[in-house]
């Protein structure tokens, strides 16, 4: 069986492949590679040429920033970091050219070379626990084997009998003691058992000679793949410079200096502002866009001002910065048009159009907005014509006014003025040097964005020109911050995005195809369907499964319709980064099933689209990366299949809703970008084809492609409004309206598919009047039909006829007063329906109302019902302030609040029970309160009535960079619970849980550890039925004072002036109601430091407690706790405050106080509650009244009690005695007892000692 050998492009990151080299870093690269093959020495020794290797690699990449050397037997080692101390992060076993016996061969890895990593791997990972470790590799210069460290850890690191081997060999406990019994007895077998599962790099140097030594630069392109193998992005697994979790902080420092906009910080939020005045450049986007505002009085002019801000000066600021980012978006969008042309053009500057040449002002700029990019060419001006003849028309909804645009301002109308430059600016004057001064508005944004380099999508390629390199992720990134200038607004990085997105929208795919009889009447083509037997017994349980039924179950057409029948919504969808994650997942699905085809129905079968570091990457058989040529047929293909599959997948499958506008308008453009990627030329048409070039379009461009595939109009599928509030329930009846209508569901489908597709302004006008015409006629239907306005005409008409009704005879007494009861029952109804429809109608919390109900056509079946999304995913709001209004409103509509209530917790619910279907999918991020926070019981509830399906709790590893909060993400099927939960602290680190636990907690707290052995200890040990409560009675201290509480000696209760002097403590016993005061400082391991403060306690205090919790011998327990407990019992009837917890025994309860305080102290309960209730790196964590009561309480024997006992009391008299006395071994004997008292065996105390 051969070997699983890779060559270094196909063991790199693809993302990372896409990443062009610099030139000055391939020059570097070249030098010192040719320097070390031409110091080689067949003579010299291996330290010679180890040294040679250390240095090859210091200089090339490491030497500033990594720290490399020997380490102990290891020949070289890189570390994590530039410090020695630092963790070693790849091994390097160096061999000399001649020694072909012990070193690697590709048709033989079980050598001594191979052995001595396996050693040196374990002494790392086992010996010194290192779980850095990234590479191993092995090298004698000419040669290089490159292991990852993942396949050391699951062959080596993970077999139990290799470990134990190994332990026993560095112990001394075998046979033999040498490196050499190691290899041949130990890693010998081992390697022999899985040498065929074993993947590696490898490639010699020798092949590479040619190109290396070779003046030609065009040769330089061999290159880059070996360059990037050995950099630290693959060696280190380290971030790389287009990566999309990385914020380019110098671009974003300057384009919002352009902008008019600074960041601040406020507590852990950063905040994106308007400069201070002082500060302020007249010539930025914003202050320009503000002045004209102000000046031409356009806020007074709007509709609705007040959805601006509550100020003027609010107003101005939101509307300019709308505005602004209305602009620089089209302004990026035309950058990475204008550098994808010119890529297509093999660097022809000639389709350049985003200069000061061809736009020198603001007027040019609106020129090229809206009489260019949405004009096709033949309905162009001569004069537009010339001056931008090779920029394509685009028929996108980006490039026509937005409605504050006519209503406000177009960027024509700004000033023309120079802005200073930033002091720390990229722009370079002629001598390279950083230009000072200042320049026009519209040229320096032209001169900054020439700065970098926004062509980053497509083959590996080195960059001639140093430019950082700019893609659309951060481009996505830069905007959300700019847009969360409010409440702080978070980004939520690509490698959640794409994780969330893999794990939710693959089984959601496989529910797709297990409901195929469900939605088979949905297929064009359904009649040809073989319906699987055993449908409902979930058939597909993956896609492997899915995979082998195309071409029996179904044909590929027909998997292509199911997979496009998904929908997928973000009801907060911000920038759209999940949307964008979801559209690339959806087509390395396709991908991989193999049913991707081109618009002739043959299927793209050499090539292979996968997600890597949140892009889309297509590579063929060989791991080329796949550039568009227009000059080749079947780049063609490819680039129009992608082209395509991504504009379907958007129009049927992606959908958006956020409340902020500014989202709604980066979302789309996102999308847009995303088509741009793979735009291409479109072939003439058969009667076109003897046409000069000229009259078609530019001349520069190949004949039989004239012209850019246009780009729909995708923006219906984003809208804007508040997804949490709506007029109209999901479940209103527009049957009624669709029988008065003479609209049907699919008139209204129609009209917004013509939408997405018009070929004109004027079709989409009229799709828009259509659309808009649809949506108010079905309004007024359901509000006509709306179950409160139908009551209110039933008591309108009831109450006519109880008043106007005549009778023969006068009532009687008792008639009378049945009748003036109905009237006035009647009358109150009435009042209170019509109070609130107006309330409906009026409330400023419906003003950007957003209705599920028929806001999205494509969610509606055929009788108009609401059917839901099939995957919900996203990253709701939370942290944001609701109004008294938002939260009566809250109230009414959802089931989850409890008290205080978070905007998430509203989301979770939207989601799983309003807007996504039954049996279908919701994924968030969202902060991890909601697990353990009193207030949100309600959305645990909810929660866990469902099949929760996975919780990844990230606890103190802060996902998202400005904001210093604790996250995790949990995935849901909205279906009857399954008991099963995949729990863990990271994606590769996942173990099974049994949610019924949770449930028996009174308030659904949902809590696990980190690793499954661990768990197990944790619920051995939860498996005590008793508790600490059902022993002592456990109460908070008293608390002295609070302002409006107790009272002073005037009778009141406490004011803020009473607080602050503490009015009833005392620095002596001033009289038989003062006591000693024990606060937490005072307490510590079984003794008591005595306290110098007295407090007079009585009723006249804010919390007293009973007298029960003081007069009597009791355990004090600091709240706040190290590795262990921190506790004493204490005799002297002292008062202790709220920074303690005090424990005494229940009258009926005879166990010893001794006993208890040896098992609170002991490090199995400190073990216990850091693991369960706390996070084991939080280093002073606090514990609750009720998780202490909570606690596991076995009940001991007497004999147990006893021996427990004896050692507390004996560590009190000696710490009585003396307070610095070591009573360590006593400790550590009542530990012992403590785990014989649990029942733990020697592995779950090994755990529990840390060993």
């Amino acid at each position: 069986m051969d070997l699983n050998i890779l060559k270094p492009r196909k063991a790199l990151n693809k993302a990372f492949l896409k990443v062009k080299t610099n030139r000055n870093e391939i020059e570097l690269f070249k030098a010192n590679l040719i320097g070390l093959l031409d110091q080689i020495d067949e003579t010299e020794s291996e330290e010679f040429h180890k040294n040679l290797v250390s240095d090859f690699l210091k200089n090339t990449w490491y030497g500033a920033t990594h720290f490399i050397n020997t380490k102990g037997r290891n020949d070289l080692v890189i570390h994590n970091a530039l410090n020695a101390g630092s963790t070693v992060g790849v091994v390097v076993e160096a061999k000399k050219p001649t020694n072909k016996a012990e070193m690697l061969r590709t048709d033989s890895i079980n050598t001594k070379a191979f052995q001595e990593l396996v050693l040196y791997y374990l002494r790392e990972r086992i010996t010194a626990k290192n779980l850095e470790i990234k590479y191993l590799v092995a090298t004698n210069i000419y040669e290089w084997f490159i292991f990852d460290a993942n396949l050391f850890e699951k062959e080596f690191a993970q077999n139990k009998s290799v470990v134990k081997q190994f332990t026993d060999f560095e112990e001394g406990r075998l046979s033999g003691k040498t490196t050499d019994f190691f290899y041949k007895q130990i890693a010998d077998p081992a390697i022999e058992a899985i040498k065929h599962e074993i993947t590696f790099t490898h490639f010699d140097i020798r092949d590479y000679d040619k190109p290396l030594r070779n003046a030609d630069k065009k040769d330089d392109n061999i290159l880059i793949a070996l360059y990037k193998l050995l950099s630290p992005e693959h060696l280190l697994k380290l971030p790389f410079v287009n990566d999309s979790n990385s914020l380019d902080k110098t671009f974003y420092a300057e384009l919002l200096h352009i902008i008019g906009l600074t960041e601040t910080k406020e507590g852990s939020k950063k905040l994106i502002q308007r400069k201070k005045e002082g500060e302020r450049n007249s010539a930025s986007l914003i202050e320009s866009a503000i002045f004209q505002l102000d000046n031409l009085d356009k806020i007074s002019r709007l509709d609705k001002p007040s959805q601006f801000g509550e100020t003027n000066a609010e107003r101005l600021f939101n509307v300019a910065l709308e505005l602004s980012i209305t602009w620089i978006n089209r302004i990026l969008f035309l950058k990475l048009l204008e550098a994808q042309l010119i890529k297509y053009h093999k660097g022809n500057q000639s389709f350049a159009f985003l200069n000061s040449e061809k736009v020198q002002n603001f007027d040019d700029l609106n020129n090229l907005f809206f009489s260019v990019l949405a004009r096709k060419d033949i309905d162009r001006n001569e004069e537009v014509k010339k001056q931008f003849v090779n920029v394509p028309y685009l028929n996108s909804s980006l490039f026509e006014p937005t409605g504050i645009e006519h209503a406000c301002l177009f960027i024509s109308q700004l000033k023309d003025m120079k802005l200073p430059l930033l002091s720390s600016t990229v722009i370079k004057n002629n001598s390279g040097q950083k230009r000072t001064g200042e320049l026009l508005t519209i040229e320096y944004i032209f001169e900054f964005l020439n700065a970098y380099d926004f062509a980053s999508e497509g083959s590996e390629e080195i960059q001639e020109e140093n430019k950082r390199l700019i893609n659309a992720s951060v481009l996505g990134l830069i905007f959300e911050k700019i847009n969360g200038y409010k409440d702080g607004s978070f980004f939520t990085p690509g490698f959640i995005t794409m994780y969330m997105c893999r794990e939710t929208i693959r089984r959601a795919v496989v529910q797709k195809f297990n409901c195929l009889n469900q939605d088979l009447q949905n297929l064009q083509d359904s009649q040809n369907v073989r319906i699987p037997k055993n449908q409902e017994n979930q058939r597909y349980r993956n896609l492997d499964d899915i995979y082998n039924a195309v071409g029996q179950d179904f044909t590929k057409e027909q998997a292509n319709q199911i997979i496009n029948s998904l929908k997928i919504c973000d009801p907060a969808v911000g920038s759209g980064h999940f949307l964008v994650s979801a559209l690339n997942e959806i087509i390395a699905i396709k991908s991989e099933l193999k049913i991707l085809r081109d618009r002739e129905g043959k299927t793209l079968r050499d090539y292979h689209v996968t997600v890597e570091n949140d892009e889309l990457i297509v590579t063929d058989d060989d791991g080329g990366l796949f550039e568009y040529n227009p000059q080749s047929r079947e780049s063609q293909r490819i680039q129009e299949t992608l082209f395509h599959e991504k504009q379907t997948i958007i129009e049927n499958c992606l959908f958006g809703v956020d409340i902020n506008p500014n989202s709604v308008k980066i979302c789309r453009l996102r999308l847009w970008i995303e088509l741009l990627k793979n735009a291409y030329y479109k072939s003439i048409p058969e009667i076109l084809l003897g046409t000069p070039v000229q009259t078609l379009h530019a001349t520069s461009l190949p004949p039989q492609f004239p012209e850019l595939e246009t780009l729909p109009n995708i923006d219906i599928n984003i809208k804007c409004g508040n997804s949490l509030i709506s007029r109209y329930a999901l479940d209103a009846d527009i049957k009624k309206a669709l029988k008065n209508s003479k609209w049907t569901i699919d008139s209204y489908r129609l009209a917004v598919m013509t939408y997405r597709n018009a070929q004109s302004k004027e079709e989409k006008r009229e799709m828009e009047k259509l659309i808009a015409q649809i949506k108010n006629d079905f309004e007024s239907d359901v509000a006509a039909n709306d179950k409160r306005v139908l009551k209110l005409n039933k008591a309108k008409g009831e109450l006519f006829a109880l008043t106007t009704q005549t009778t023969l005879f006068d009532r009687t007494k008792a008639e009378k007063t049945t009748w003036d009861k109905q009237v006035k029952t009647l009358t109150d109804n009435i009042f209170s329906l019509e109070t609130e429809l107006e309330g409906i109608r009026s409330n400023k919390i419906y003003e950007n109302a957003f209705e599920w109900r028929f806001e999205f056509p494509e969610v509606l079946n055929e009788e108009g019902d609401f059917v839901g999304f099939d995957v919900v995913i996203g990253n709701p709001p939370y942290g944001v302030s609701l109004t008294s209004n938002d939260i009566e409103y809250f109230r009414k509509n959802y089931k989850c609040i409890v008290g205080h209530t978070e905007i998430y917790y509203l989301f979770i619910e939207l989601g799983l029970l309003k807007i996504l279907k039954p049996n279908q999918l919701l994924s968030f991020i969202v902060p991890n309160a909601w697990m353990s926070n009193k207030y949100a019981k309600g959305i645990r509830e909810i929660i866990l009535s469902l099949d929760l399906a996975e919780i990844i709790n990230f606890n103190k590893k802060i996902v998202f960079e400005d904001a210093q909060v604790e996250t995790c993400i949990f995935r849901i099927e909205n279906k009857e619970r399954n008991k099963v939960v995949s729990v863990g602290n990271s994606f590769d680190k996942t173990f099974p849980f049994d949610s019924s636990f949770w449930l028996k907690d009174d308030n659904y707290l949902i809590n696990f550890s980190e690793d499954n052995v661990l768990q197990s200890l944790l619920l051995k040990i939860n498996s005590i039925k008793d508790t600490l409560c059902d022993y002592l009675d456990i109460s908070n201290g008293c608390k002295p004072y609070q302002a409006g509480y107790g009272r002073n000696d005037l009778g009141l209760p406490l004011t803020e002036a009473n607080v602050k002097s503490r009015i009833y403590h005392s620095n002596a016993k001033e009289d038989d109601s003062f006591y000693l005061e024990l606060k937490g400082k005072h307490i510590h391991p079984y003794m008591i430091k005595i306290s110098n403060d007295y407090l007079k306690w009585g009723t006249w205090l804010m919390s007293p407690k009973d007298a029960k919790y003081y007069f009597q011998s009791k355990i004090l327990i600091r709240q706040i706790i190290g590795e262990k407990f921190i506790a004493a019992i204490d005799n002297t009837n002292s008062i202790a405050d709220q920074t303690l917890y005090i424990c005494v025994p229940f009258e009926n309860q005879s166990i010893s106080l001794e006993f208890v305080l040896g098992v609170i102290n002991s490090k199995l309960y400190g073990f216990y509650f850091r693991k369960y209730y706390s996070e084991e790196d939080d280093l002073f964590p606090k514990i609750k009244v009720n998780e202490l009561k909570r606690l596991p309480f076995q009940k001991p024997t007497s004999i147990q009690e006893d021996s427990i006992k004896s050692k507390v009391v004996q560590i009190i008299n000696l710490k009585n005695s003396n307070p610095t006395s070591d009573t360590t071994a006593l400790e550590s004997e009542i530990d012992r007892l403590v785990y014989q008292l649990y029942g733990l065996t020697d592995e779950e105390i090994k755990i529990v000692e840390g060993n």
